[in-house]
């Protein structure tokens, strides 16, 4: 069992942008990267063996949340941990729970000790304390685990933002003390990534990057971004933190976002993402391309015989076409999904890819910026 290692391969010269490797003791994982979201223990609709040969998949994500609920904690440890139940034996990270705890504003409280909650699925009242929550993600056994944080609103004014990250803090606190008096479960190092809060107030947010950061964490995450705020308000919270959050540690901007977003974020020094975007865009018939976006439900696209994208690496980019995965949509066949998930998943996966190659050649700035006006473009 080793300590996770990041290391700093190659900065850019022309903007922020890193070249990285992480090391866990389920595999190596070339940063910058995606992590594509598997909620309750699966990618939905994606096979295993095409996340890793033909989606390229370095590390999934699991929901703390959900897999709390169902299938539970004890079942779980009795399957020797998430990789064991679900067969996969990469890395994994799980978040906190917290986005979807907080989501439910009609059915949760918060208080000092944590928060309590009702199951979606059953009503049922839950509690989400820092130190039960860092014992629950033990047990579901991620190689990263992510603090109990208070997401705060991307709207909310600055006495909320204020208040909310001095709570994020003090769980904080209380989750690193838990975590470090507990050993993992399962035979491997499992890594804590605190959470950077602060709205969209850069005092606020450097604060909670220079608390974030006196406890030396092995990487460390930024949260409550695109949540509601402008976009351009999140890239400038991501250049308030760069000089702040330390250089020689991974971080993680959790629940981003659109392929022009992960770029322009990459070029502001971040290195990992997850997103529900590309599969749920997927499964509603919106695909990313090399030249744009694309609404394949549409009528013009009924005739069009040429592959999902030209420039595509994926094995479904090969295999079908526009005119094909269409009139699945609109047949209402479960396959239409499928294909548009993985065809999306492989974009992202290939897009941090060619990132990470135009980094290590030295011209990430230039490419990036030709890139994102292809990447907003409406076909």
């Amino acid at each position: 069992m080793q300590v996770m290692q990041f290391t700093l391969l190659k900065k850019d010269t022309c903007s922020n942008a890193r070249l990285g490797l992480l090391e866990t003791d389920h595999g190596k994982i070339e940063t910058p990267i995606f992590m594509p979201v598997g909620t309750v223990g699966s990618v939905k609709g994606v096979y295993h063996r095409d996340l890793k040969e033909d989606i390229k998949a370095q590390i999934i994500l699991g929901n703390t949340y959900h897999l709390y609920l169902r299938p539970g904690l004890d079942i779980l440890e009795k399957a020797g941990g998430l990789h064991k139940y679900i067969s996969w034996d990469r890395p994994i990270l799980t978040d906190s729970g917290g986005f979807q705890v907080f989501s439910l504003a009609q059915s949760r409280k918060l208080t000092d000790e944590g928060c309590v909650f009702r199951s979606h699925i059953d009503g049922s009242r839950h509690i989400f304390t820092p130190e039960n929550n860092m014992d629950t993600q033990r047990r579901i056994g991620a190689d990263i685990v992510m603090a109990l944080d208070e997401c705060c609103p991307g709207d909310a004014d600055r006495k909320y933002a204020a208040k909310s990250l001095k709570l994020t803090q003090r769980w904080l606190e209380r989750c690193i003390c838990r975590f470090d008096e507990t050993e993992p479960l399962y035979g491997y190092h499992q890594a804590l990534f605190p959470i950077v809060q602060g709205c969209v107030y850069p005092d606020l947010r450097r604060e909670a990057a220079e608390h974030v950061a006196s406890f030396d964490r092995e990487g460390y995450a930024i949260g409550g971004l695109a949540v509601g705020e402008p976009t351009e308000k999140m890239y400038e919270m991501l250049e308030v933190l760069h000089p702040v959050l330390p250089q020689d540690k991974p971080r993680y901007l959790m629940g981003v976002g659109t392929p022009a977003n992960l770029l322009e974020a990459i070029e502001r020094g971040v290195d990992m993402f997850d997103c529900v975007m590309p599969t749920r865009n997927g499964r509603n018939s919106m695909i990313f391309t090399s030249e744009g976006k694309i609404h394949l439900r549409n009528l013009k696209w009924a005739d069009d015989f040429s592959p999902l994208d030209p420039n595509g690496t994926s094995f479904v980019d090969r295999k079908y076409t526009k005119a094909y995965v269409r009139h699945l949509f609109i047949a209402g066949e479960m396959l239409a999904a499928q294909i548009a998930t993985e065809h999306n998943l492989a974009f992202y996966l290939n897009l941090v890819e060619q990132a990470r190659a135009h980094i290590a050649a030295g011209d990430f700035k230039a490419w990036k910026d030709v890139t994102v006006k292809k990447l907003d473009t409406k076909l």
